[in-house]
């Protein structure tokens, strides 16, 4: 399966700070300790991703594997993501 249908969330608490999960499971699969960091969860959008889909600050084939791996990807504001051991 190489497309899945997105829903990307934006926290409320955490500026910048997104994440995308499998439209069906929604929630799921994400830890609890995440989405209590996470904070209020305002829906983003809805997206189609495929591997090719072109997005603005991760690469498309990382985050579906996340999800279907993990359930879930989260993006972090660039700054937090330039930190050494965070990814």
């Amino acid at each position: 399966m190489s497309r899945l249908l997105c829903a990307v969330f934006r926290s409320r608490r955490n500026a910048d700070t997104y994440l995308f999960v499998d439209h069906q499971e929604g929630f799921a699969r994400v830890p609890e300790p995440l989405l209590r960091e996470f904070g209020a969860a305002e829906r983003a959008m809805t997206l189609a991703l495929t591997p090719e889909r072109r997005l603005a600050r991760a690469d498309a084939a990382d985050v579906l594997r996340c999800i279907r791996e993990n359930g879930f990807y989260l993006q972090l504001p660039p700054a937090a993501a330039d930190r050494p051991g965070v990814s």
